[in-house]
This record gives C-alpha cells, structure tokens and sequence, in this order.
C-alpha cells in the first residue's frame, strides 16, 4: 500500500485498502470555520443527536471574516460561538485565532498518521505532517461531528519526484506552482499526492505546507509527504498526544509516476484565471499591479514573512501599490514582531493586518475593483476571486509578492536585490 493507504487502513477496520474502494474511516480530527460551521451546524441540529461524538476532536476557527467585517459575518460567528460553548469543543476566536490551516498544526492538534477531515478545501494542508488530510462538504461534517465516521472512496496515489537542488528566490510555492502547471487543474483529480525527492527533503516545513495546501488545485484529495527529521522536530514541542508514523510498502502500487528536474527552475507566476496558468517570472514584462498581498493559509507563515521582508528591508512600496501582509497566526505575527519584521514592513510602506483569511476568498482586507490587479500569494486566481470579476490576481511567492510591491509592476527578487 501506499502512505495515503496505509494511514486509511489504519483508521478502518480493514487490513487492506485499494483505490476505488468504498471505505467507513474513523477520523482523529473534524475542522470547520466561520463560513461552514454554521451549515454544519443546521444539518447536525438535523440529525437528531445532542452531543458531538468526541469535544476533543473537533475544532472550530473563526478565520475568514474576522474580526467581524458586517453584521451578517458576527451573526455567522455568534452561532459557531455558542454551539462551541454548548459542546465543549476546541475553538479559537478572536485574539488567540489563526488562519485554521497554519493554526491547527501550530498548536500540535494534527500530527502524522492522522486522518484529518474539514469543511474546508484547504484542509489537505496538514499532509505536510503525514497525515491524509481533506476537505468535504458541511453535511459530511455535521455527520463526522456526530458519529466520529466519514464515508469516503479511496484515492489512487500518484507519485511526484523532484530531482535537483532548488535555485535562490525558489520555494514550496513554486514547485506547486509549476506542477499544476504542468498537469492542470484536474491533473490529480480524486488522487492523492506524493511528495518525494531531492529538492522535497531540502523543502523547509513551511514549503512543504504550502505544497499539501494546493494540492487541491489540482483536483486531488490530499497531498502527503513523508515523516522525516523535519517533520519531527516541527512537532516535537508541539505534540500533545500520541501519533503513529507510517510508511509505504517497498511494492506499493501507483497509478502514475510524475518526474521533475528542479535545478533550473524559476519562480513563478500563475497568471488569471486559474493556478494551472503557470509561467516562470521572467517571462512577465511590464505587467503593472495595483495590489501586493503577501500571507493566507498558503503563505503567511514566519519563514514566508521572513522571506517578504528580505526583499522589501531598505526599500519602498511603489506609491501606486497597496501591500497588504497578513500573518497567519498570532504566534507567527508575535514571532514577526520580535524579529523586527513587522518594523520592516511598516517602514517600507505596508500594512500588516491582524491574522485573517481576508481578502484571499474576496473576504475583505483587500478587495479589487473593477480594472485592478494584484499579485497574491493565496492559492486561488479565479474569476472574482478577490473582489470584481473585472480584477485580476496572480499568484507568485512571498519574494516575488515583495519584489513587484516595489517596482510597481511583476518582478522577480533578483530585480531588486541585485
């Protein structure tokens, strides 16, 4: 079996899984948000039972329109509030929140050999730990909150291999980036996949989170990497209970073997409207942008933070951009503070915003109008995205993000660090 199989077969009470196999899986964390939460929570009024089946292993994060933008989104979080309080579940609001996705394996609540299921489609992030992690509809969550079960098929597993030491300017994001590119948007529909190779074991955890994150713009149901000492000392302060490490067998069988020499590549750059429109940086020219957004469960952790503020340390935003940075959890905003990160920012011009999804999903914090462009670096470029359908967004790096908030236009790193 594969690493995807093995972690489902564990959480069945099966032996052995095979791809297209229908399957009842135990799940060891169930996750919802203020958008989802409170549809889960309609259709778990619905079913009838008074207590979730376990108050430990079910987070709610206030994360998207928070703090509350109107009243209707205070309303949505009012609800999620009080049935948290009711049921005695994990629930982060407020000045102790995060962006859900950098927050929960922040706090140690998702650990390898964890089957992770939220109302969420980012929710594959957390295969970054070795965990099958997805995201489903609220209906399925509102039952996984009561039985503690999910019904899934199992997913074929592709394999992806990355050969090559990465270049200066290169990340996560990039790798990502160029593989939707190279497979599309359905490249991986319905599979899970795995990350492996030369340039993977180099990856930092941050990269390696971005990458599990859009896993799903290419259509599949997870994206894992294997445990290795990274991932071990990213959870050893962090871990509060105990986990299971598990590993492929040596004749596991995939439904398909994707290989990629890395050494040469660019950052780069998914133009609109869609994550599979990849091309490396520097093929865009005098592309001006209107908007910088450098944060989002994609990017907005420290290292990426870290990164921003190398490009923009000693320089200025371009009087005609609007860079927004918005760290993805109190921690990681703390941590920037205490770096001086966030001086770096506000110096050069920026704004650093408290941790919000904001305007990746059109939220607010950053929203375009009509003619507006913005380089981002969320996962999604879809029409409307982040404000009106007659805006743009392309998707890039932190260092890229950073580099075109200062000259004003798409730029690569090299441009102003050189």
């Amino acid at each position: 079996m594969t690493l995807a199989e093995k972690i489902l077969a564990a959480h069945t009470n099966k032996k052995r899984v095979t791809p297209g196999e229908f399957i009842n899986v135990k799940a060891d964390m169930v996750l919802s948000n203020d958008i989802t939460a409170p549809i889960a929570i309609k259709e778990f009024r619905r079913i009838g039972v008074a207590k979730v089946f376990d108050p430990a292993k079910i987070v709610m994060v206030a994360d998207h329109f928070v703090p509350n933008k109107d009243i209707a989104s205070a309303e949505q979080v009012k609800l999620m509030r009080d049935f948290a309080s009711e049921q005695g579940i994990i629930y982060f609001d407020v000045g102790r929140m995060g962006i859900e996705h950098a927050l929960l394996p922040e706090q140690g609540l998702v650990l390898p050999g964890d089957v992770v299921v939220g109302a969420d489609s980012h929710t594959c992030t957390y295969g970054a730990l070795g965990a099958f992690a997805t995201g489903m509809g609220s209906t399925d969550i509102a039952a996984a909150m009561a039985t503690g079960d999910i019904w899934m098929k199992v997913p074929p597993t592709i394999k992806f291999v990355y050969r090559g030491k990465l270049g200066k300017w290169v990340e996560g994001k990039d790798l990502i980036l160029y593989t939707i590119g190279q497979i599309g948007v359905d490249g991986a529909l319905y599979s899970a996949m795995e990350f492996t190779g030369e340039a993977i074991n180099a990856l930092p955890m941050d990269g390696r989170f971005t990458m599990s994150n859009m896993a799903i713009e290419a259509g599949a149901k997870a994206g894992l990497f294997h445990v290795d000492d990274k991932t071990l000392l990213y959870i050893k302060s962090r871990a509060k209970r105990q986990h299971t490490i598990y590993e492929l067998d040596a004749d596991a069988e995939y439904a398909q073997l994707i290989e990629y020499d890395v050494s040469r590549l660019e950052p780069q750059v998914s133009l609109p409207h869609s994550p599979a429109n990849a091309r490396p940086v520097s093929q865009l020219k005098n592309m001006e942008i209107d908007q910088a957004v450098i944060g989002s469960c994609t990017n907005g952790r420290l290292r990426d933070l870290q990164v921003a503020a190398q490009v923009l340390k000693g320089k200025k935003v371009h009087p005609r951009v609007r860079c927004i940075i918005i760290p993805a959890t109190q921690q990681v905003y703390l941590d920037a503070l205490r770096e001086g990160l966030i001086e770096t920012f506000v110096t050069a011009g920026a704004v650093v915003s408290t941790p919000t999804c904001g305007p990746c999903l059109g939220g607010y914090m950053g929203i375009l109008a009509a003619g507006e462009r913005s380089i981002s670096t969320t996962n999604r470029n879809f029409v409307g995205r982040m404000g009106s359908t007659k805006s743009e967004v392309y998707l890039s790096n932190p260092a890229v993000a950073a580099a075109s908030a200062i000259t004003g236009k798409i730029s690569s790193p090299e441009e102003v660090k050189s």
